[in-house]
């Protein structure tokens, strides 16, 4: 649970924090199956004629969407966990924050529930809206999967429901110790994708 923190550990002006560099992840047929997924989904609700397919067909659908999504979260949560570490690592640098209390969770909360609003801009920006149950569910997964399972390997309930178990596991993981809130600790970051940050490091190096 987070932890409320003392007038001594915060910092008045912004403190910047490595940047979140996002890499692609190219699945082939991927962008085909999420969206013969969720037809399938609203097919099985009702709220989509489903003509002459059947319910497995459907399910069948489903099931492959959903894997295709535990595999880009899953990789999206290496990409998010990799900036946790080396925000850590940073602020175990600055005296001010040594005993604060910070941990992988001060930093978890921060991303999901204090998204900065310029990175919130540019996610949307992206075409990403629901940011917050991304990061949740990519961390969440990440913190079970060390590698991206096979799909015979995981029961069709897992993949069927991923995302209700990805949250809960988010929140457990939360809840395992005390953490520090730094929401009012002035930390800021920028969001990248890994093409857009490697053009502009080119960039600063040529003009070196």
């Amino acid at each position: 649970m987070p932890t409320s923190t003392s007038n001594s550990t915060t910092v008045n002006s912004t403190r910047k924090l490595p940047p979140l560099i996002l890499h692609p992840f190219a699945d082939a047929g991927g962008p085909d199956k999420l969206v013969e997924s969720s037809r399938a989904s609203l097919m099985l609700q009702g709220l989509l004629p489903s003509g002459e397919r059947s319910t497995d067909e459907l399910d069948k659908s489903l099931l492959e969407g959903r894997y295709c999504e535990i595999r880009m979260l899953f990789y999206v949560g290496k990409d998010l966990i990799r900036w946790i570490e080396q925000s850590l690592e940073h602020v175990e640098r600055m005296s001010a924050y040594r005993d604060s209390g910070i941990k992988f969770q001060s930093f978890a909360s921060y991303l999901v529930n204090n998204t900065p609003p310029a990175v919130q801009a540019k996610l949307r920006k992206w075409g990403v809206a629901d940011f917050k149950s991304i990061f949740m569910r990519a961390i969440g997964l990440n913190a079970i999967l060390a590698e991206v399972p096979e799909r015979g390997v995981l029961a069709d309930d897992f993949v069927r429901n991923y995302y209700r178990y990805a949250d809960a596991i988010f929140q457990c993981r939360q809840t395992q110790t005390p953490y520090a809130d730094i929401a009012s600790m002035n930390f800021d970051f920028d969001i990248y994708a890994s093409g857009e940050y490697s053009r502009m490091l080119e960039r600063e190096w040529s003009e070196e």
